[in-house]
C-alpha cells in the first residue's frame, strides 16, 4: 500500500498557468468572425469543482492539463501561486485502473478525496472506492480507515473541521460474508487514519447512512433491486435503535420515495424532498411519524433538487432548482444580497455561487451565460475583490457564441415538448438543415439553458440544434417520467423527437428534408432507432455508446441492478425486440455512424458490435450505409480530449458527406475557421 500511495502523489507544481487575475463586470471576448474550429469544444475542461477551504485561503479542483485531469489545490492567499498537483484524476478505463473522484476539504489543511478503481473479483466487476487525505504543508498521503474495507469506502457523512474527524460510512468485512455488503459507520481521524466504530451494520440498510449536524447517525435506507422496495431506518438521537418507519415501492422509477436531506435543530424533523403530490418539493417533516408538514418550497411546472445547506449544516441557506436553467431561491438576507450583484453585475441567471468560507465572507462564482464557457472566480466580500480562478476553456474564454434559448413546440398527439434551441451564429437565411441532440438516460436526466460544448459545435458548423426534452426527462415531474416509461421508449419518445422537425419546418427556421439525429447512451440508441424506424425523415443518425438489442442489454443489467432494476428500460405494450434496432436491420436505414469505447463498461462494446455485424449480415455497406468508430481508450463517459475530439470531428464529417450544412439554394456561404487550438 505505501509504494502505492508513494506511486499516486504527484506533487508538482504547474508552471505557465494564470490565476487570481482581477476580473471586472465588462463586455466579454470578441468572439471570432470566423469559426471556432470543432477540437477547441472537445478539450476537456480546464477547470471543474472548485472548493474553498473553510477560511476561504485556498482551493482544491480538478484540472485538466497535457490531456489529463488532475485534482489539485491553490493558496489564493499567496501572490503569483501556482497550482499543485496532487493526482491525475482521469476515469479509469479498465480493471486495476485507479483514478481520484470526488473531492473535499477537512479544516484548512486536508484535501481528502474518493480514490476508485474497477477490479474483477471472481469473475465479475465491481467499482471498489477509498478515502485518502493530502496534507497540503507536508504533502503526506493518508489513508483512512482502509484496514477491513471491501467495496465502497467513501461516503463522509458528517465533518468535524475543527478536530479534522469524519464520519465515514463504508462496506467492510469484519462481520463476516453474511454482511460484508451492508454499510458500518466509522469516526476516523483524518490526519492520522485511525478510525472507531460508530454504527455496526444492520440487516435492511443496504444503501446509506445519513447523520445530523452533530454528528450523530440518525437515519439509514434500504433497497432491495430485486423486488424495488425501499425502507427508511430512523432514531429520534444517538441513544435510540433504528425503527422502520417507512415501506414503498417505487413501482414505476418515478423517484418517489421520501429521504432526509438535511436535518434540523428541532426534534425528529428535517427537510425532505418527495414528488407524491406530481413534482418534486421541499417539506418540513417528522420523521419519527413520516407526516410531512406543509410545503416549504415548490417551483411551477419543475422538479426541486435540494435545499443548500448552511456550513454547520443546521439550516438551508436556499433551494435549488433547474427551470430554463440553473437557479438557487435564497433564503438567507446575505446570499440573496450577493446572487442580486452577481445578477446587476454579468446578467440574471449567467452566475452561481458554488462554495464559500465557513463565514461566507470568500466565495467562488461561476460566471457564464448559456452561450460562453465561462469561468470560475473568487469573490472577497470584505475587499470586494473579483479574481479568475480559471477558465473553462482557455481557449473560449467568456467569448459568446451561437445564442441559446428554451421553446415549448407541439407533440403530434397535443402533449408540449420543452427544448433548448441552439441558433448557428453565422447564419442568416431560413429553411437551414437541423441536428437533433439526444439527451441520454433517459429517464431522470434533461437538457437545460446552459453551456453545451456538442451544441456548440454542432452550431458552429451551421446547423441549427434542437435538444428535446421528450417524455421520461428528469425535471418536469412525475408524470412526465410515468409517460415515457408507458409505451414510450422507441415509441412516443422517438415521435416527441420527430415532432421536433415538424414544428421547427412550420416557422420556416428549417428544412424538414435536411435532419439528422446525433446523440450518447440512450441518445444512441434513439438515433439509431430514428435511423431504422424513420429513415425517410433523416438523411443521416450519429450514434454514440448506444444500446441496440434490448434483451441483451437487460440481461446484462440484471448481475448489478437486480431483477425488479433492470425493467427501467420501458414498460407498456412494446417487446423489447421490435423496438430494438441490432433485431431490425433488414429494409431501408438511414445513413448511421456508430461511435463506441472499448472499455466502456455501462454499455459495453458488445452492443455496438453487434449492430455493426447484423447490419452486415443484412447486406449494409460499410462506408456508404454505416461507419463504425471503435475507440480503445473511450469508456462511457469520454474522459479524454483525444476521444472527445474524435468523436465530434467524426460526427463533423458524417453530417458533411450526408447533410452538408450549406447547399448551393443556401443565401449565406460557408464561413472559414477563425480559432483553432493551434492558436
Amino acid at each position: 500500500m505505501k509504494r502505492f500511495m508513494t506511486a499516486l502523489l504527484v506533487g508538482a507544481a504547474l508552471t505557465g498557468v494564470g490565476y487570481a487575475q482581477t476580473r471586472t463586470p465588462d463586455q466579454a471576448s470578441t468572439a471570432p468572425s470566423g469559426r471556432v474550429a470543432t477540437p477547441v469544444f472537445g478539450q476537456l475542461p480546464f477547470m471543474q469543482q472548485p472548493r474553498l477551504s473553510p477560511n476561504g485561503k485556498r482551493v482544491a479542483f480538478r484540472l485538466a492539463h497535457a490531456g489529463t485531469t488532475y485534482l489539485a489545490w491553490l493558496d489564493v492567499s499567496a501572490p503569483n501561486a501556482k497550482p499543485v498537483l496532487i493526482a491525475a484524476a482521469g476515469e479509469y478505463k479498465g480493471v486495476g485502473d485507479r483514478t481520484v473522484a470526488a473531492h473535499r476539504w477537512v479544516g484548512n489543511d486536508q484535501v481528502v478525496f474518493t480514490l476508485a478503481s474497477r477490479e474483477n473479483i471472481y469473475g465479475d466487476r465491481y467499482d471498489v472506492t477509498r478515502l485518502v487525505a493530502y496534507d497540503v504543508n507536508t504533502k503526506q498521503l493518508t489513508p483512512l480507515a482502509w484496514d477491513g474495507a471491501t467495496g465502497q469506502a467513501s461516503d463522509i457523512l458528517y465533518v468535524d473541521h475543527d478536530k479534522a474527524l469524519i464520519l465515514l460510512e463504508r462496506q467492510s468485512n469484519r462481520y463476516g460474508t453474511e454482511r460484508w455488503q451492508l454499510p458500518e459507520v466509522v469516526r476516523v481521524d483524518v490526519k492520522t487514519g485511525k478510525f472507531e466504530t460508530v454504527v455496526r451494520p444492520i440487516p435492511g440498510v443496504t444503501s446509506g447512512w445519513s447523520a445530523d449536524a452533530n454528528g450523530v447517525v440518525r437515519a439509514g435506507m434500504g433497497y432491495d433491486p430485486d423486488t424495488g422496495k425501499n425502507r427508511l431506518f430512523y432514531r429520534s438521537g444517538a441513544s435510540g435503535n433504528f425503527e422502520i418507519v417507512s415501506r414503498e415501492k417505487d413501482k414505476d422509477f418515478s423517484d418517489s420515495t421520501v429521504e432526509p436531506l438535511l436535518y434540523l435543530p428541532e426534534p425528529d424533523m428535517a427537510l425532505v424532498r418527495t414528488n407524491r403530490d406530481g413534482f418534486h418539493k421541499i417539506y418540513k417533516a417528522n420523521l419519527k411519524t413520516m407526516e410531512l408538514g406543509p410545503v416549504l418550497f415548490e417551483s411551477k411546472g419543475y422538479d426541486v433538487e435540494a435545499p443548500v445547506a448552511s456550513f454547520d449544516r443546521s439550516r438551508a441557506l436556499g433551494y435549488s432548482v433547474v427551470e430554463k436553467g440553473p437557479r438557487v431561491q435564497w433564503l438567507d438576507p446575505d446570499r440573496r444580497m450577493v446572487q442580486q450583484f452577481l445578477d446587476e453585475s454579468f446578467g440574471k441567471g449567467n452566475s452561481q455561487i458554488v462554495s464559500a468560507s465557513r463565514d461566507d465572507q470568500r466565495m467562488i462564482v461561476y460566471v457564464g451565460a448559456p452561450n460562453q464557457a465561462g469561468a470560475f472566480n473568487l469573490y472577497d466580500l470584505n475587499t470586494g475583490d473579483f479574481a479568475r480562478l480559471g477558465w473553462v476553456s482557455p481557449v473560449l474564454k467568456d467569448m459568446k457564441l451561437n445564442p441559446v434559448s428554451t421553446i415549448v413546440y407541439p407533440a403530434s398527439d397535443g402533449e408540449k415538448i420543452p427544448a433548448v434551441l441552439t441558433m448557428p451564429r453565422h447564419r442568416t437565411g431560413k429553411n437551414l438543415p437541423l441536428v437533433i441532440l439526444t439527451h441520454g438516460g433517459p429517464f431522470g436526466p434533461r437538457d437545460a439553458e446552459s453551456f453545451d460544448d456538442w451544441a456548440q459545435a454542432v452550431a458552429e458548423l451551421g446547423y441549427v440544434v434542437i435538444q428535446p426534452n421528450y417524455r421520461g426527462s428528469g425535471g418536469f415531474g412525475r408524470e412526465w417520467l410515468r409517460k415515457g416509461r408507458n409505451d414510450g421508449f422507441g415509441l412516443r419518445m422517438q415521435d416527441d423527437l420527430n415532432d421536433a422537425i415538424t414544428y421547427l419546418s412550420r416557422q420556416g427556421i428549417v428544412d424538414r428534408n435536411r435532419v439528422c439525429m446525433m446523440g450518447w447512451s440512450y441518445g444512441g440508441y434513439a438515433s439509431a432507432r430514428a435511423a431504422q424506424r424513420d429513415p425517410d425523415k433523416y438523411r443521416c443518425t450519429i450514434a454514440g455508446a448506444g444500446v441496440y438489442d434490448l434483451q441483451m442489454m437487460r440481461s446484462y443489467d440484471e448481475e448489478y441492478l437486480g431483477s425488479f432494476g433492470a425493467n427501467y428500460l420501458s414498460k407498456g405494450a412494446a417487446d423489447l425486440d421490435s423496438v430494438s434496432p441490432a433485431r431490425n436491420t433488414k429494409g431501408k436505414w438511414a445513413p448511421i455512424l456508430i461511435v463506441h469505447g472499448v472499455r466502456d463498461q455501462r454499455v459495453p462494446i458488445e452492443q455496438a458490435r453487434t449492430l455493426v455485424s447484423r447490419l452486415k449480415d443484412a447486406g449494409k455497406v460499410r462506408g456508404v450505409d454505416f461507419e463504425f468508430v471503435e475507440q480503445p481508450k473511450n469508456t462511457h463517459n469520454l474522459p479524454y480530449d483525444e476521444v472527445r475530439v474524435e468523436w465530434l470531428e467524426a460526427a463533423e464529417k458524417w453530417l458533411a458527406k450526408y447533410n452538408p450544412a450549406y447547399i448551393d439554394k443556401d443565401s449565406d456561404r460557408p464561413v472559414p475557421v477563425g480559432l483553432s487550438l493551434a492558436k
